[in-house]
């Protein structure tokens, strides 16, 4: 049978599933609607009431919390979003539910109520949460196990993400900027209107993936959340840790924490339970090695906080200093702000293919290339970019004004450090996860980099009392002692492995 008379879903395109590049726009559209939101989002907050382009008027440590709290929820509600697709809806139809959900969200958005701010808000982070997960899923369900053409489907997909992200980077910022924010949250609710004609119109290239599961689920032999969460308030051990760890960091909230001290509050509870799922599934393992690899997993999820506690403040802290501090003309005209969110997607686009290739180089040298070698290189590097982020802040002290290539050579610091760090964390999980908690591993890794943004939010907030320079000094300081600390521990720790990565190699060769 030839390609024109095959089944639609059977069909080709440059060597690849006609479905991936289905996937491929759906994905750039929803990035383009999500950062291209992100990237204003700061700015909107923080801008005069009466201005020209009025905003809300509220302070910086206001709008940087805010924004903590909505990029930590945004990771955090893919957990749920991967259950209902694993157990109820399947994942293509969870792709389809969240893709309606960000089209609403992004559409009020557009609505200058703050009824409409609030709900907008709630819809995209329960649109993310569906979507997000679940659109990777099939993307990996388009191949066969074992088909080497996946790893370069996966990439192809990624230059999606980049691509949507550059394109809302200047878009958004200039419509928001000409015509006010509203316009831009209108023009991204637009990108992900288009995303959705692109998936609903695929379908027929999708048809044998990500359908609603079987009932008879349990053959899979992963362990879901529910039964790990009902083992943990079974156990004493677990149930102990939770509880204690739920009572006194509660308490700690509603004595010392003033604002938003039930937001804490609850926030505290869900950390405590998670630990103590961490201390049930320790205890459940069945052996040292697996007990090992599992020690090891936590590390990397401390890495992944720490990576995005420091990244993610680009569009946070960094955002409303690109605003406030930095001479942003260029050739007579003003560059707006939220248009330098375009430096990271345009630098990964340029610099993805190069830092892969510098690590098969070190590798084949024979020098010290695994993946937390790589992830602690990632946290250095990154932690490097805000010594950039130091001498725009010395510079503004000292003339009012800071220069836009400082920033500019910040991002390209903290894309080299993304691309180092952050493709191989989610594959080192993979490696190290036990294989019935593989699933769940997933879930919270995508928590651990929520956290990592609300830990961006905090660290921003502190800069209205500590000022510029000392948070980017800090985090400076600390991102390379944290690194240095991983790189020295390499040894010990890639023997808690027990050969992993280098039963692959050997695999491999």
């Amino acid at each position: 049978m030839d390609a024109v008379n095959k089944p639609a879903h059977k069909r080709k395109l440059f060597g690849h599933p006609v479905g991936l590049y289905i996937l491929f726009f759906t994905e750039m559209w929803e990035r383009f609607s999500y950062y291209g939101m992100r990237g204003i989002l700061v700015l909107y907050l923080t801008a005069e009431t009466l201005g020209d382009n009025p905003g809300l008027g509220w302070l910086n440590a206001e709008a940087l919390s805010l924004y903590g709290w909505y990029t930590m929820l945004v990771y955090v509600a893919s957990i749920p979003g991967g259950i209902i697709a694993d157990k109820i809806v399947g994942q293509k139809r969870a792709v389809m539910i969240g893709g309606f959900l960000l089209v609403a969200g992004h559409g009020i958005l557009s609505v200058e109520q703050m009824w409409a701010f609030y709900t907008g808000l709630a819809l995209i982070v329960s649109g993310v949460g569906m979507l997000k997960p679940n659109i990777s899923t099939l993307v990996g369900s388009l191949y066969r196990q074992g088909d080497e053409r996946r790893d370069k489907g996966f990439s192809i997909f990624y230059i999606g993400i980049n691509v949507g992200a550059a394109l809302a980077a200047l878009s958004v910022a200039y419509v928001a900027d000409i015509y006010g924010w509203h316009a831009g949250f209108g023009l991204a609710a637009i990108g992900m209107v288009l995303g959705q004609v692109v998936y609903m119109s695929g379908q027929k290239y999708l048809v044998e993936v990500g359908n609603k599961p079987e009932r008879a689920t349990a053959a899979s032999g992963n362990v879901s959340i529910g039964e790990i969460f009902s083992q943990q308030f079974s156990r004493k051990t677990p149930l102990t840790v939770t509880l204690a760890l739920a009572v006194v960091s509660s308490l700690v909230a509603f004595l010392f924490i003033q604002d938003q001290q039930w937001a804490y509050i609850l926030f505290f509870i869900f950390l405590s339970v998670v630990v103590g799922m961490m201390i049930t599934i320790y205890g459940d393992l069945d052996n040292q090695q697996e007990k090992d690899r599992y020690l090891v997993l936590l590390l990397s999820f401390i890495i992944v906080i720490v990576f995005w506690g420091a990244f993610e403040q680009a569009g946070g802290l960094m955002n409303l200093y690109a605003e406030n501090r930095t001479d942003r003309m260029v050739f007579g005209y003003e560059v707006p702000a939220a248009a330098l969110q375009f430096f990271n997607p345009f630098y990964i686009l340029i610099l993805a293919i190069p830092v892969a290739n510098f690590w098969l180089w070190w590798k084949h040298r024979g020098k010290e290339a695994s993946s937390l070698f790589k992830m602690a290189n990632g946290v250095i590097i990154m932690g490097l970019g805000f010594v950039f982020m130091v001498f725009a802040s010395m510079q503004y002290e000292a003339l009012g004004k800071s220069a836009l290539y400082w920033l500019a050579l910040a991002y390209l610091f903290h894309t080299v450090g993304e691309l180092s760090a952050s493709p191989v964390a989610l594959s080192f999980i993979t490696k190290l996860a036990p294989v019935r908690y593989g699933a769940l591993m997933m879930g919270v890794y995508f928590a651990a980099t929520g956290l990592g943004n609300k830990v961006a939010g905090l660290i921003g907030e502190s800069a209205s009392e500590l000022g510029e320079l000392t948070i980017f000094s800090g985090i400076t300081i600390f991102c390379v002692v944290f690194g240095l600390l991983v790189i020295a521990l390499i040894k010990p720790l890639k023997r808690l492995t027990h050969g992993v990565e280098e039963a692959e190699r050997k695999m491999d060769d």
